[in-house]
């Protein structure tokens, strides 16, 4: 693939390409990247390490709140972005999603990332994405002492349910999170903290 044609499907110049390759650009923010590694059918591991392409890659997955779980629509596909790096706590099942566009849930905001493992159990206390009342949340779940559910918000609030009874259905356990950054002008990401609880 040409230049211009990589620059047209990654939206940015030619001139912007050639930065990248000479090294006179050094900071690449993530939708860029984002785009690259789905222009160039390959993983961000890749990308950023030099390595050869695998076989076509998919790209990251928008999260509707009025839509069921994006990875359901997807099958046994997984997201190999993420394949290679070097991050504690994610699988090759993992998924990368964003909220979609106009978005925003409770520790995930428009633009940030994060890598969701699917499952429908509560296996330990962390950040997960359920369904309730047909709508797509996300939730902190930790278990008290008594052995319930406690089901926490971002500004932390709290309520307490018991485990034989969840009043939502669990769809994933979120691994890893990025908050977007946007310095002028710059977008990166950084790893978004564990929530307090």
């Amino acid at each position: 693939m040409s230049k211009a044609a990589l620059a047209r499907r990654v939206g940015v110049s030619d001139v912007t390409i050639s930065y990248w390759e000479s090294g006179t650009i050094r900071q690449i923010g993530h939708e860029r990247l984002v785009a690259l590694t789905e222009a160039l059918d390959c993983t961000l591991s890749d990308l950023l390490q030099g390595t050869p392409a695998p076989p076509p890659q998919h790209g990251v997955l928008h999260m509707q709140k009025r839509q069921p779980a994006p990875w359901l629509h997807h099958g046994d596909t997984t997201l190999p972005l993420l394949d290679g790096l070097p991050l504690p706590g994610l699988t090759k099942d993992c998924h990368l999603i964003t909220p979609g566009q106009g978005e925003s849930f409770d520790f995930l905001n428009e633009g940030d990332l994060a890598a969701v493992l699917p499952t429908t159990e509560f296996s330990r206390d962390g950040l997960y994405v359920l369904e309730y009342l047909g709508k797509l949340t996300l939730r902190y779940l930790s278990r008290t002492q008594d052995g319930n559910v406690a089901v926490s918000t971002e500004s932390q609030h709290t309520e307490t349910v018991p485990t034989n009874a969840l009043p939502f259905r669990l769809v994933g356990l979120v691994r890893a999170r990025w908050k977007l950054i946007v310095d002028n002008d710059i977008h990166s990401f950084a790893p978004a903290p564990e929530p307090a609880n």
